[in-house]
């Protein structure tokens, strides 16, 4: 048996410990909001946070986040998280998505990223670009996606 804290519920699961993070959500708890892109960690679809931390679910098993917190889209664009609302609200007004498969992914990269900066700092076009890096939009909507992290950031003063 596994305990998993996903987003401050704590679930059992019977499942092999070296199952990917990504498909004990989707499959055993039905969280489909993290999506499967590539089974890689290449794309970033499956990015959650793990004890804060953004994380590519497809590849961490569930055995390395015993006794973390994950957390999902759910809960970070539920409105209890400030950061994650202004991104997701900044997401919206920029009408970043195109088909939105990786939108999850890109917004639970986002969130991070800006939780790791000081408070009140405005990242730079390269900054948001490099933290934003790891994460694939076959759409390429790679301009919107910086304009709604700089524009999230500069609502969060």
């Amino acid at each position: 048996m596994n305990t998993l804290n996903v987003n401050g519920r704590e679930h059992t699961l019977d499942a092999d410990p070296t199952t990917p993070i990504l498909w004990a959500l989707r499959d055993t708890l039905g969280m489909t909001g993290t999506k499967f892109g590539c089974g890689a960690a290449l794309c970033g679809a499956c990015t959650v946070h793990l004890d804060g931390q953004a994380i590519r679910s497809c590849v961490t098993p569930i055995s390395s986040a015993e006794g973390k917190q994950i957390t999902t889209i759910e809960a970070a664009t539920d409105g209890n998280d400030r950061i994650g609302s202004a991104v997701y609200t900044a997401w919206v007004k920029h009408d970043v998505a195109q088909c939105g498969y990786c939108q999850s992914g890109q917004i639970m990269s986002a969130t991070a990223f800006l939780k790791s900066l000081p408070r009140g700092k405005q990242p730079s076009a390269a900054e948001i670009d490099s933290a934003m890096a790891g994460n694939i939009c076959r759409c390429g909507t790679y301009a919107r996606i910086r304009a709604a992290v700089a524009d999230a950031a500069k609502t969060l003063v």
